[in-house]
């Protein structure tokens, strides 16, 4: 008989008025050892995400036009968070911090973080987006480095954000791009850099897309270093697209990635921010895209 019968079986006891055996209540005697409902549970059973976001660069050219009517729109599709970046106007698009985050709020989005040049006026930056709640600031490029000795700076740099933005109430996370999974001087610099920085003061962004069109296995990466990626950028890889190809993202579903393992494998180990990215647009506009991404996610069982 195998697992899934067998919970079923269980499930009908349970209907019927019957207990489980004292075996089924006990705890495992080991980490390795589990019982035949808890498997079965762990195999059956889905959710749907409760909140998830977009990076507001996916609608950038709509952003650039009338940054405050393409929130608006964003707001409309069933996104409950935005990610921000600097388009020329600063975080806040010409807006004063506390102006920004009211007028987001009002249309039911939470502004939880922002891809910024953390490198320059970093107290500042940090104080603005402490004083409202945001819950990051991200790194979003810092470019293939020369030698891992470059790479041991970029983490020591990563260490001191960290530690402003912690100060002002908030996280530091770096996003990364294919470069850190191309292994220089034998080592792999994303793995360098999640084992170099302090895990008090950086978490990490995983874009998705880039780790798989490197060659990456993003699950295995969530599984390996639990708690460290805390957001991840959810952007699909369009069908056939050639090994090391940037840019074929797609709309969400229509492409490679089977999102519904990987984001239950990133959940379950510590991911708490899900954001919509998406870079290349065939056939839709970028706000089309939008909206048929939140409607993917808001239907997406993990």
């Amino acid at each position: 008989m195998n697992k899934r019968r067998k919970f079923l079986k269980l499930g009908a006891a349970f209907t019927a008025g019957s207990f489980l055996p004292l075996q089924f209540c006990s705890s495992p005697k080991s980490g390795s050892e589990t019982t035949v409902v808890e498997e079965a549970v762990k195999e059956s059973v889905k959710e749907k995400l409760e909140s998830f976001g977009i990076q507001l660069y996916s609608v950038k050219g709509d952003m650039a036009e009338n940054a405050q009517e393409a929130i608006k729109k964003i707001a409309g599709y069933g996104y409950n968070q935005i990610e921000g970046f600097d388009g020329g106007k600063g975080i806040f698009w010409g807006m004063k911090n506390t102006e920004f985050k009211s007028f987001t709020a009002d249309l039911g989005l939470d502004f939880v973080a922002s891809h910024a040049n953390v490198f320059e006026n970093t107290e500042k930056l940090a104080a603005e987006a402490g004083e409202i709640g945001m819950k990051y600031l991200i790194a979003p490029y810092v470019g293939a480095q020369k030698s891992m000795e470059e790479w041991k700076k970029m983490a020591d740099s990563f260490n001191k954000v960290g530690e402003i933005c912690k100060s002002n109430g908030l996280r530091f996370a770096y996003h990364n791009h294919g470069y850190t999974f191309e292994a220089l001087e034998g080592q792999m610099p994303q793995d360098f850099l999640l084992e170099n920085t302090d895990p008090e003061l950086v978490d990490f962004e995983l874009d998705i897309y880039w780790a798989v069109a490197a060659g990456a296995d993003p699950q295995a990466y969530f599984e390996k270093y639990k708690n460290r990626f805390r957001l991840c950028h959810v952007k699909d890889r369009e069908k056939g697209a050639p090994a090391g190809e940037h840019n074929a993202s797609t709309v969400l579903g229509t492409g490679t990635i089977d999102y519904g393992k990987v984001l239950r494998t990133a959940k379950d180990n510590g991911m708490e921010y899900f954001i919509v990215e998406q870079e290349k647009f065939s056939g839709v506009t970028p706000m089309e895209a939008a909206e048929k991404n939140a409607t993917y996610l808001k239907g997406l069982e993990i």
